[in-house]
């Protein structure tokens, strides 16, 4: 691919093995020892962490800076995009296998059709290209896949890639991992709002009976227990209009590496860093200290806040 006369190499690794040549049909060789030695240590680094405190439940990211990461390099913009899956492939590995049930990605936000032309066309190709290359390993793994956000505005092409993928993994149990793609919490809440309208107007839902569980019904993370810590990439300091309702009690970390630069080491200091903070959801400290039943107030209120 080319773009503005620079040359644009598309290079796909899987996260354990490497694909061999052409001449090998295509074969998995394993790790070479250096990389087999890492992963001892990725392992040790994974049962502190387990050992450290409670891992998130829902982890949601902006992944923001690929093409900051690129002009610093010298690049055309969608190579930072495309060194940006090898991110989304790593950290999905490891949520994995920590035991996250969601991880939610701001991929592709309701702003970002306002791009050039070009960008977004080459975008959607690399969602495309990333979507054929890695949903058999999804699956493979456990993943379900789920999208959040104005589905009938992304290309026809991508739908269809999505409805195809989405049915294909929909039986998985493990990780769900969460596309905000052409996705706003504004167009989220507006969207909630004009269907409990809709069902007031037609005499199914009563105005005093509408509660935060309502709205949170209506919007597009139904069954989707709120984000329990928000990662920004690129050292910015707003949400971007990323899950403004589900947001609403979550431990955010900011990191200043680009996301192209984020791998599961960043991720290991991000819950580390969740694990150091005192989640109080209005509350005091004594509060929380005092009472230890499992099925306290303090625990019952925390549920009716983040979800099951």
């Amino acid at each position: 691919m080319t773009l503005q006369g620079k040359s644009v190499r598309f290079s796909f690794r899987f996260a354990n093995f490497t694909v061999v040549s052409t001449q090998d049909k295509g074969r998995f060789r394993p790790l070479a020892k250096g990389a087999q030695q890492a992963t001892v240590r990725d392992k040790k680094l994974q049962e502190r962490l387990r050992a450290g405190g409670e891992i998130p439940r829902h982890i949601a990211i902006i992944m923001d800076g690929n093409g900051r990461w690129a002009k610093k390099r010298g690049m055309p913009r969608i190579a930072g995009h495309s060194e940006g899956v090898e991110s989304v492939r790593d950290i999905v590995s490891a949520c994995g296998e920590l035991g996250v049930r969601y991880l939610t990605l701001y991929a592709f936000s309701t702003e970002n059709w306002k791009r050039p032309k070009e960008e977004v066309s080459l975008l959607m190709r690399l969602l495309m290209k990333a979507l054929r290359d890695e949903t058999d390993r999804l699956h493979s793994n456990n993943v379900r896949l789920r999208v959040i956000g104005d589905f009938a505005k992304l290309p026809q092409e991508v739908q269809n890639e999505l409805l195809e993928d989405i049915q294909k993994t929909k039986g998985n149990t493990g990780l769900s991992l969460v596309l905000a793609l052409s996705y706003s919490g504004r167009w989220d809440i507006a969207s909630a709002a004009r269907r409990i309208a809709q069902e007031v107007a037609e005499h199914r839902l009563a105005p005093e009976d509408i509660t935060d569980a309502t709205v949170a019904g209506f919007l597009s993370t139904e069954g989707i227990s709120d984000p329990d810590l928000l990662i920004r990439t690129s050292g910015e300091f707003r949400i971007s209009n990323f899950l403004l309702w589900q947001l609403a009690y979550s431990e955010i970390h900011i990191t200043r590496k680009f996301w192209p630069d984020f791998r599961r080491d960043d991720l290991y200091e991000a819950i580390a860093d969740y694990q150091g903070r005192e989640r109080r959801f209005g509350m005091v400290s004594d509060q929380l200290a005092s009472t230890r039943e499992p099925e306290g107030y303090v625990r019952r209120f925390i549920k009716s806040v983040t979800g099951p």
